[in-house]
């Protein structure tokens, strides 16, 4: 029977980190789903909407080698989540090991037989600086471009 995995992400600003998720979590399961999280459910979790619409970060990330599946996530419950796509198990960034997030996220799984799989961030690369890059370029590129 083949192992299901699911990694969820913004994938907003897609860069390598985002690849190097992905590719790490093909890694551990046979059928790779990934889970884009929605414009509205991102701007209640970061407080702004992403740079790129849900749609389009789906249709980038259904290009991915590693993804088998995207499956477009509209509700903030992953349990629920994996009630509307089972899995086996759930990749998740390493920075909620071992806080109480993680653990409850590990019971709650448990209890459906899902495995939580922890991968490390890529430190140097993140959506968030891209974008602080970028807001710090925009009045650079009015001047330039007259725009």
């Amino acid at each position: 029977m083949p192992i299901i995995g699911y990694a969820p992400g913004g994938w907003d600003l897609f860069h390598v980190g985002h690849l190097n998720v992905l590719r790490h979590a093909k890694q551990h399961c046979d059928y790779l789903v990934a889970g884009v999280v929605d414009d509205a459910m991102l701007e209640r979790a970061k407080g702004r909407l992403p740079i790129i619409p849900a749609l389009e970060r789906a249709e980038i990330v259904s290009h991915i080698d590693f993804v088998d599946e995207v499956f477009i996530e509209t509700q903030p419950d992953k349990l629920e989540t994996w009630r509307q796509r089972p899995f086996d198990v759930f990749f998740k960034g390493d920075d909620w090991k071992g806080t109480p997030k993680g653990h409850e996220l590990e019971a709650r799984f448990a209890a459906v037989g899902v495995e939580v799989v922890y991968f490390p961030y890529t430190v140097h690369t993140s959506s968030t600086s891209l974008r602080r890059a970028l807001t710090l370029l925009e009045p650079v590129l009015h001047e330039v471009t007259g725009s």
